[in-house]
């Protein structure tokens, strides 16, 4: 069953019930909004989790399904115990990996793909980031820790200088993606700016000529990049290596099914989000070179670089490999 929950609040209060025993062979994700997490859209509608748990003798497993908007409620929630495996962006797994150092242990399981993240905007007087105001709002999943904001702290910091890095969460506001959308689309919103993952950018921008871009999260990281990772804590993945091992194999397989036919990839998102886009919308967006739904980690080190010269990281990490379960350490950077 997928739950969908707009806000931390709504999230806390549905997620933090008392919490029972959690044995081997059952596992509780959450995903966010978006293409970008095709891959376990896949794994869901395809019943790979439970293919693979047969496979390491696990018999029948109970998976749930969540959905959450925002990094800050997937945070509380994988704290809090409510949830055993959740997903966002590089910055806000690399801070949690940094706050549960020697605790909880929270570490990354895989990339979920590597996907830009594009800066847009429908006002016109905005062509780089110096031309933003205070007049200007841009929306984002969480305003001042998300993967965007983060993103656009790193670029800040570069352009503007260290101490005012933050210069931009002042104008910048929580929003789920598919209302930060909708707002840009419509026009006549204080919310005219929106760092927007796919699908929301490809549908903003072909919905209204005004919407443009000014800035791509590959500028910012100096090319291709994971955009999104799932995390869980050491516990977890200690007490329930048979349910670990099924789950990470089924992400692998996901990869492989959306690499195979990206058509029927498309289908499948359609059909699994109960999306009205058309087929063809969606895989334009699967087929574009810039999109590569993968389990292997890239680029993610830059983050763990920025963020801590920034301050937002206390701990600084000798490499990916810090901060990621040792399944992962075949691949990636």
């Amino acid at each position: 069953m997928k739950y969908r929950i707009p806000s931390l609040i709504a999230a806390v209060a549905m997620l933090a019930s008392p919490l029972a025993a959690r044995a081997e062979g059952t596992i509780r994700i959450a995903q966010q909004f978006g293409i970008a997490y095709l891959l376990l859209d896949v794994v869901q509608d395809q019943k790979l989790i439970e293919k693979h748990a047969k496979a390491q003798g696990l018999g029948e497993v109970e998976v749930e399904w969540n959905q959450i908007s925002g990094a800050t409620a997937m945070n509380e929630a994988l704290l809090s115990g409510s949830l055993d495996v959740v997903s966002a962006g590089v910055p806000p797994m690399l801070t949690l990996w940094d706050r549960t150092k020697g605790k909880q242990n929270v570490k990354a399981i895989s990339a979920l793909g590597s996907l830009p993240n594009y800066l847009i905007t429908n006002n016109p007087k905005v062509k780089t980031l110096k031309d933003f105001s205070d007049k200007d709002r841009i929306a984002v999943p969480a305003a001042g820790t998300g993967f965007q904001s983060r993103t656009l702290q790193i670029e800040t910091a570069k352009q503007f200088g260290k101490d005012d890095f933050k210069r931009f969460d002042t104008i910048s506001v929580s929003l789920p993606h598919p209302d930060a959308t909708a707002a840009l689309i419509a026009g006549g919103s204080e919310i005219n700016s929106h760092f927007s993952s796919a699908p929301f950018y490809y549908q903003a921008m072909d919905a209204n000529k005004a919407v443009h871009k000014v800035l791509s999260s590959y500028d910012i990281l100096g090319g291709p990049a994971t955009f999104n990772v799932l995390y869980t804590t050491q516990k977890f993945h200690d007490e329930n290596p048979k349910t670990y091992k099924a789950f990470y194999a089924a992400l692998k397989e996901a990869e492989q099914y959306v690499k195979a036919d990206k058509t029927r990839a498309a289908q499948l998102f359609i059909r699994a989000q109960k999306s009205k886009l058309p087929l063809d919308f969606v895989r334009k967006i699967i087929e574009d070179p810039e999109n590569d739904f993968t389990i292997v980690p890239f680029r993610t080190a830059v983050y763990a670089d920025e963020l801590f010269k920034l301050g937002v990281l206390k701990n600084k990490a000798a490499s990916w490999k810090d901060y990621f379960f040792d399944e992962a350490f075949a691949q990636g950077s």
